[in-house]
C-alpha cells in the first residue's frame, strides 16, 4: 500500500465535491472553459485588429474561411509584441481568481486547502525561485553541453521591459499552480488517492498546451513531468507558494534570461540568446522550445525523484503502512 500523507487532502476530503472521478472532470473541464474566457478578452481586444490587417495583407476577403494553423499562425504573430503580451500574462489572474471562486463557493471547502497558508510564505515563495532557476539552468548548461543549443549575450538589454514580463510570468506561473494543483490536485486527491490525484492533473496540464506550436509526444510526456514534479513539491511544502515561484521563474529563466521560446510563444527581450546548433527536435525541442527536450525529460525526472525521497524523509510518504523515514 502507497499512501501520501497531505493537509491539504485532508481539507479537500471535506469538501461537496462529487466522489466520481468523471463528475470531478466535468466540473473542472467547465470551470476552465470559463477561465479560458475570461483570459480571452483582454488578448482578444489587443488583437483583433492587428489579426484582420494581416488577413487582409494575406488577400483573405471577409467571411471567408480560414484554415485553423493559418489563423494560429497569425494569432501567434500578432500576439508577440510586448503591449500585446505582457497584458496577455497578466490577464491570466481571471484563472487564480475564478478557481478560487469555485473552490470556495463551488466546492465549499477552504482556500487552505487550496495550499494557501499564511505560515512561510516568503520563505517558501523565495526557495521556490531559486530551484525553478537552478531545474531551467541546468537544462540549458545540459543542452549546450551536448552541444545542442549555443549561448550568446545580447547588447542593448531592456531590463525594464524585462521586468514587465516578470511581472506578467508571476501571474501566469500562479494562475497555472491554482488550476491544475491548488484546485484540480486538491479536489481529486481529497477524495482519491495521492497517484490518481498528481496523474490527473498532470495529463490535464499537459493537454492544456495540446494547440501551442511545435506541441508532441516528448512535448506531451514534459509537461506532465512538470505536473508531477510540481505536485510533489506541493505536498512536500504543504502550500502552494512554493510551485507557484517555481512556475513563474521557471518561464521567466526560459525566455527573458536565456531568450528560449516558452511553450511555443514568440520570442521576447532576453538577457542571452540560446539558438539550435542541432537539427534532431529531441535534442532542441524544435518550435515548442528546449521544454520539449530530452534534457527537460531527465532534469525532470531527477527532480521529482529528490523531492519523493525528501517526502519519505519527512515521513510523508508511507508504504505498507509503516512510513518511511
Amino acid at each position: 500500500m502507497f499512501k501520501v500523507k497531505s493537509g491539504m487532502f485532508d481539507e479537500s476530503g471535506k469538501s461537496h465535491a462529487s466522489p466520481e472521478l468523471g463528475s470531478m472532470m466535468i466540473a473542472f473541464i467547465v470551470v476552465f472553459l470559463v477561465i479560458y474566457l475570461f483570459e480571452a478578452i483582454v488578448p482578444s481586444i489587443l488583437t483583433i485588429g492587428p489579426m484582420m490587417e494581416e488577413f487582409a495583407k494575406m488577400g483573405y476577403d471577409a467571411g471567408q474561411t480560414i484554415s485553423f494553423e493559418e489563423s494560429m499562425r497569425v494569432a501567434n504573430k500578432v500576439s508577440a509584441p510586448p503591449a500585446v503580451m505582457i497584458p496577455t500574462l497578466i490577464s491570466t489572474v481571471f484563472g487564480t481568481i475564478i478557481s478560487m471562486l469555485y473552490c470556495r463557493f463551488g466546492e465549499m471547502r477552504s482556500l487552505g486547502s487550496m495550499g494557501m497558508r499564511k505560515k512561510k510564505i516568503v520563505p517558501h515563495y523565495l526557495i521556490g525561485l531559486a530551484v525553478g532557476t537552478a531545474l531551467m539552468t541546468a537544462i540549458v548548461l545540459f543542452s549546450a553541453l551536448f552541444g545542442a543549443q549555443k549561448i550568446s549575450f545580447c547588447n542593448g538589454v531592456n531590463f525594464g521591459l524585462i521586468g514587465l514580463y516578470w511581472i506578467g510570468w508571476f501571474f501566469q506561473g500562479m494562475s497555472e499552480e491554482f488550476i491544475f494543483r491548488g484546485y484540480l490536485m486538491n479536489t481529486v486527491g481529497g477524495k482519491h488517492s495521492a497517484v490518481i490525484a498528481i496523474t490527473v492533473s498532470s495529463v490535464a496540464f499537459s493537454l492544456a498546451h495540446i494547440a501551442n506550436p511545435g506541441f508532441g509526444p516528448l512535448v506531451f510526456v514534459n509537461l506532465a513531468l512538470f505536473g508531477v514534479f510540481a505536485g510533489l513539491y506541493m505536498i512536500l511544502t504543504d502550500d502552494i507558494w512554493g510551485g507557484c515561484a517555481i512556475h513563474s521563474i521557471w518561464n521567466c529563466t526560459q525566455g527573458n534570461l536565456y531568450g528560449i521560446s516558452v511553450s511555443g510563444t514568440n520570442e521576447m527581450e532576453s538577457v542571452m540568446k540560446t539558438v539550435a546548433d542541432s537539427d534532431s527536435v529531441i535534442l532542441t525541442g524544435g518550435k515548442f522550445g528546449i521544454e520539449g527536450s530530452i534534457f527537460t525529460t531527465i532534469v525532470l525526472v531527477a527532480a521529482s525523484v529528490i523531492v519523493y525521497f525528501m517526502m519519505k524523509k519527512k515521513g510523508i510518504v508511507e508504504i505498507n503502512g509503516m512510513e518511511e523515514k
